[in-house]
């Protein structure tokens, strides 16, 4: 048994039981032997069999029915802007939509699509700070969205990130959608917001908003941000040499995201994967776009880069839930005590011609939602998006 003792007694005890597969979201160990899981107060409490974790007490209990538990899916790379709408697409609800797709948890990589965006130092704060308030006290079916990631824009000094620190800033936007295009201007500004602990993302590729340009391997590497931004392009990729130069001589984090060129995307993982560092790839949609907005994008690179990149699907599951959670320090993506209770139950898609879950998404099929769990509460029963799972969990009433 795997547990924590808590601090004081919770007022919400969730129990999972009958988990058929438990997959924690760690790629050194992504099954683990367990059937049960324990989260009090939204926080995992215990991992293990049933006959082992302490079951009593439970104010909710779910029987998993022998599906699948994840880590709710963390989406790497997204564009909110105010509360569940995009101007991008004007639609409303597409953060919850993506709740359907299983996806718990998001990451700014820059408020870029807001209407007037101020460009000008004072009005990037502000809109920075504005975001991240609102985001942490806004959860659209109860996502979690880490925003208010501010664009380079030149002029910037060291105290215009020791105050956004100071306020709550954690990100910053793709480095190269603002006016700083350079690599020793970016790279500067970039040890200026590590130094006060907020992390950056370069844009890398072709143009992809009005204003934007060409992000080579050159600038990338130079800037030296801690996440290299679709690094498929998004859309447009870098030429094949460059994506296996930036792999090889980079150490950052490799993001390959849906709204990107898939076989450059699949060229990256392979390059990772001969590098032996699959632990630096993280998945993202880079969403709302052009192309629109994605509720199944993550699901989607899961089935695609398992199914074509020949890895495990556990693995690919790994890649959108731990792996991200690790390079992004956030305290969820892996099932295991201390982390938030964040969960997708998943299991094989009705008609699928896979074996069982595992073996549909290395087929590339996508897995059907048969609940998400957020901060130890349900958020949602089945997917209204994905195709229907064979079998979907009960809650157990008392």
């Amino acid at each position: 048994m795997n547990q924590e003792s808590p601090t004081k007694p919770a007022s919400n005890k969730l129990v999972i039981r009958n988990i058929g597969l438990l997959l924690s979201g760690d790629l050194d160990r992504p099954i683990l032997d367990a059937d049960t899981v324990v989260a009090m107060d939204g926080v995992v409490h215990a991992v293990g069999k049933h006959k082992d974790v302490d079951v009593a007490g439970a104010t909710t209990t779910i029987d998993a029915k022998d599906t699948a538990l994840a880590p709710g899916l963390i989406d790497s790379h997204v564009h909110p802007v105010c509360g569940d709408w995009t101007p991008r697409q004007n639609q409303l609800g597409w953060i919850d939509s993506c709740l359907h797709g299983g996806v718990t948890t998001m990451v700014s990589a820059g408020e870029v699509h807001t209407p007037g965006r101020p460009k000008d130092i004072v009005g990037l704060k502000a809109m920075a700070i504005f975001a991240q308030r609102a985001f942490q006290a806004f959860r659209p079916g109860g996502v979690k969205i880490y925003a208010g990631a501010p664009v380079l824009e030149q002029g910037m000094v060291e105290d215009d990130f020791k105050e956004l620190a100071a306020a709550g800033v954690k990100l910053l936007g793709e480095v190269g959608l603002g006016s700083v295009k350079d690599g020793t201007t970016g790279g500067r500004m970039v040890a200026w917001a590590r130094k006060y602990g907020i992390q950056s993302t370069i844009h890398t590729g072709g143009p992809s908003i009005p204003g934007s340009s060409l992000i080579d391997k050159d600038m990338v590497l130079e800037t030296d941000a801690d996440v290299i931004g679709h690094v498929n392009g998004g859309h447009t990729a870098l030429p094949d040499d460059q994506i296996k130069e930036l792999c090889e001589r980079s150490p950052r984090a490799l993001e390959i995201v849906h709204n990107g060129n898939e076989r450059a995307g699949l060229l990256a993982l392979r390059t990772a994967k001969e590098l032996r560092q699959l632990h630096r790839v993280i998945l993202g949609t880079d969403s709302p776009a052009g192309s629109g907005v994605q509720p199944l994008g993550i699901l989607r690179m899961i089935s695609m880069l398992s199914s074509l990149g020949e890895i495990p699907a556990e693995v690919a599951i790994c890649l959108a839930t731990g792996n991200t959670a690790k390079m992004r320090n956030l305290n969820c993506g892996l099932i295991a005590p201390g982390r938030e209770a964040s969960f997708v139950f998943l299991d094989t898609a009705q008609q699928s011609a896979g074996k069982n879950l595992l073996d549909s998404i290395q087929k590339g099929d996508l897995p059907g939602v048969g609940m998400v769990i957020t901060d130890g509460s349900i958020s949602i029963q089945r997917s209204r998006n994905t195709p229907p799972a064979t079998r979907v969990p009960e809650v157990v009433k008392p």
